[in-house]
């Protein structure tokens, strides 16, 4: 499916791995100029390499408001306006929530939360001039779904459930699309460091807390990015024009909520 958005510029934050990876490569395959920021230039030069000569890169943790605000200034140098941008980022610490000290916490926000704060206020002028603009925000199941092992990203990211909301309301007049994906159990670097976690815990093999996880989950395996990757870009086309506010689950059904 072609989703009109061709020579259109996307940003996608921490995108030499993982889900963010497959989300650029996804995009660039629909014709988007994406820049991609990562904080080394090693696994940036890999993620060029895959996604192809569309891709653009940038050292930058997204944690450092000014690693952004240099990010965002050299894409329009290179690129132009942003058109679309995907917030990402690793997760906070694991562990129990007794176990967590103010750093951790702190350290949780600042990279999960004013990250996205921070870019959607460095892309918005310029989208608002345009009239035009699709953000999304990969955030997690356990916004909807809090885990035991994960009591900083399941309390922050359940707030950015109501920072989409708010950002839908407040921009959509412009043209602004804002949505959230929320990814359940997807094989990446991530996963795996909860299946070490999880070994260390049980006593099995990484392998065997790798498919206890893919268990869980009624489709009966993980995810693999590209799988997270897809809703991502459609979220960004012009056929998803009139979906926005929305926290969607991309997990296999495992959530159980309603």
């Amino acid at each position: 499916m072609d989703f009109g958005i061709e020579n259109k510029v996307a940003m996608v934050a921490a995108g030499s791995k993982g889900i963010g990876l497959s989300v650029a490569k996804a995009l660039a395959e629909q014709g988007c100029s994406v820049s991609i920021c990562g904080r080394t230039e090693a696994t940036l030069a890999s993620a060029k390499t895959e996604v192809g000569a569309r891709c653009h890169t940038h050292v930058a943790d997204v944690a450092v408001a000014a690693d952004l605000e240099t990010w965002f200034d050299a894409v329009r140098s290179e690129l132009g306006v942003p058109e679309i941008l995907v917030t990402n980022t690793g997760g906070p610490p694991a562990g129990s929530i007794d176990s967590m000290t103010d750093e951790q916490w702190q350290t949780g926000v600042d990279s999960t939360l004013f990250n996205v704060i921070r870019m959607v206020r460095l892309a918005l002028p310029e989208m608002k001039q345009m009239g035009w603009g699709r953000i999304v925000h990969i955030t997690s199941l356990v916004a909807t779904e809090p885990s035991l092992m994960l009591p900083i990203s399941s309390t922050i990211r359940a707030g950015l459930v109501a920072t989409t909301r708010i950002q839908a309301q407040e921009y959509g007049p412009f043209g602004i699309t804002v949505n959230a994906v929320l990814p359940g159990h997807t094989l990446t670097d991530r996963q795996r460091h909860l299946a070490h976690l999880n070994s260390q815990k049980l006593g099995i093999s990484m392998e065997e807390a790798l498919a206890n996880q893919g268990r869980q989950v009624p489709i009966g395996r993980l995810a693999d990015p590209s799988e997270i990757a897809a809703p991502v870009a459609f979220l960004c086309s012009q056929q998803a024009s009139y979906i926005s506010g929305q926290s969607i689950a991309v997990d296999g059904g495992i959530n159980r909520g309603i």
